[in-house]
């Protein structure tokens, strides 16, 4: 098995040789807290990867799967994502503020405290994934049709506790 830093220079120059490498590692493969900010990756297969801090801040990622991946802390925050695959990975805290995700599929994907801060989601299929209702969002945040949302999922924005927003009316010169 090749050493981290030599599987993320493969990824990023021969896409199908990283693939090869993947699909026969016995067990996980550790990529975590790797940086592929500003990475343009197209084709890649990552499964039952561990990416946890991981970031792929302003990337461009095409057809990239990440199957049964652990994308816990993952940064996304400003990436263009197209075609993704997200199935069965964990996205526990996973950040994708202002991303643009096209056509991703997010099936059985574990969504607890994942971050979606003014990111576009338009035509992602989230319909199958679990623990949307616990993810962050805003306003701004851009969601599918609701044919592509879970049912119990709403995704209308009301400001509450967990927003954690300071009171405008408090006054500390009121104490």
């Amino acid at each position: 098995m090749l050493s981290k830093e030599e599987l993320v220079n493969l990824v990023q120059t021969d896409t199908d040789a990283f693939n090869e490498e993947i699909k026969n590692a016995s067990g996980g493969v550790d990529l975590s807290e790797t940086d592929f900010s500003n990475s343009n990756l197209e084709g890649a297969v990552f499964v039952n990867v561990d990416l946890t801090s991981s970031s792929f801040a302003d990337a461009h990622l095409t057809e990239v799967s990440f199957e049964a991946c652990d994308l816990t802390s993952v940064d996304f925050t400003r990436a263009n994502l197209v075609e993704c695959s997200f199935n069965e990975s964990v996205l526990n805290g996973t950040d994708f503020s202002y991303s643009k995700t096209d056509y991703c599929n997010f099936s059985d994907a574990d969504m607890a405290g994942a971050v979606f801060q003014g990111a576009d989601l338009t035509n992602s299929d989230l319909s199958m994934a679990e623990n949307l209702s616990a993810c962050r969002f805003d306003e701004e945040t851009v969601w599918p049709d609701n044919e592509y949302l879970p049912e119990d999922f709403d995704a209308k924005y009301s400001s509450d506790l967990s927003s954690l927003q300071d009171d405008d009316e408090y006054d500390a010169s009121d104490y």
